[in-house]
């Protein structure tokens, strides 16, 4: 389901889950394929929920980002509580052209988070995408800012496209997050709880197929 990028697993000093969430079409997905692989392309509708791995140095930390990416429409909305279960960061993403889609994050996204959302310390960033199409623009830069100071959160304009902005997006949150000593707490545990993954087990391991947590 998901895919890695960067050094290998285990050096790293904090790992934290990051979540993408908005409606269809907004550039989530091509928001992560252009952080993770500095490449711009066109890409299919997510299907229910997927994930990539980034690793990064950050305010002199090495940190392990997992990004999950989830599905705007409706019907594959089934495993929500499950992928905001422990998400240290939430990227809220709207079209600049679809002012739509910048509604719904009042209307439908950010009472998800509050719903769903296990952290109450989870830091939460605004992200206006499609800032390359300005002559379509349907939002302006001020209502952006204006949403994100009325629910507490970080506020950047960016494109997946031309990448203006895009891992300045990820990073600034990641920098934020360290900022939260809970949030820096529960980023330490993760890595702790890796390393005795991989010391070698005494049992032989399962058939069964694993499933993400």
């Amino acid at each position: 389901m998901g895919s890695s990028s960067g050094q290998s697993s285990g050096s790293y000093d904090l790992s934290f889950k990051i979540l993408l969430i908005g409606d269809s079409g907004v550039g989530k997905s091509s928001l992560l394929v252009s952080f993770i692989s500095s490449s711009v392309e066109d890409i299919a509708p997510t299907i229910g929920v997927d994930f990539k791995i980034k690793q990064l140095t950050v305010g002199g930390k090495r940190l392990k980002l997992t990004i999950w990416d989830t599905a705007g429409q409706e019907r594959f909305r089934t495993l929500t509580s499950s992928y905001y279960r422990n998400a240290q960061g939430i990227i809220l993403v709207y079209d600049v052209t679809r002012r739509e889609t910048f509604t719904n994050l009042s209307d439908v996204w950010t009472k998800e988070v509050d719903l769903y959302s296990t952290n109450q310390d989870c830091v939460k960033m605004l992200v206006g995408n499609k800032v390359d199409k300005d002559s379509e623009r349907d939002v302006t830069r001020d209502e952006g800012m204006s949403l994100a100071k009325e629910h507490g959160c970080m506020f950047l304009e960016c494109s997946a496209k031309t990448r203006e902005n895009v891992e300045q997006c990820f990073e600034e949150l990641a920098l934020k997050i360290m900022e939260v000593p809970s949030l820096l707490e529960e980023g330490s545990t993760a890595v702790k709880r890796n390393i005795l993954k991989q010391k070698p087990d005494q049992h032989p391991p399962s058939s069964g197929g694993g499933c993400c947590s």
